[in-house]
């Protein structure tokens, strides 16, 4: 069964330690703005428009 973005990261995210989680992981949108493991995740959580492009980018980094 293929498991979707979301539910890679949130599999990623919850064996990510406690200290790894607020490093940046990437940076997003056109102002560069810096996302941490749980900004990421509160977006993922709330299904907002960002966490789509989040997860794509976190995909293509090779992260999820």
């Amino acid at each position: 069964m293929k498991t979707g973005l979301r539910e890679q990261f949130l599999r990623v995210y919850a064996n990510t330690p406690l200290n790894l989680r607020d490093e940046i992981i990437l940076v997003f949108g056109n102002e560069k703005k810096p996302i941490t493991w749980d900004v990421a995740y509160y977006e993922v959580r709330a299904n907002t428009e960002a966490s789509k492009e989040i997860l794509k980018k976190l995909k293509k980094l090779d992260l999820i």
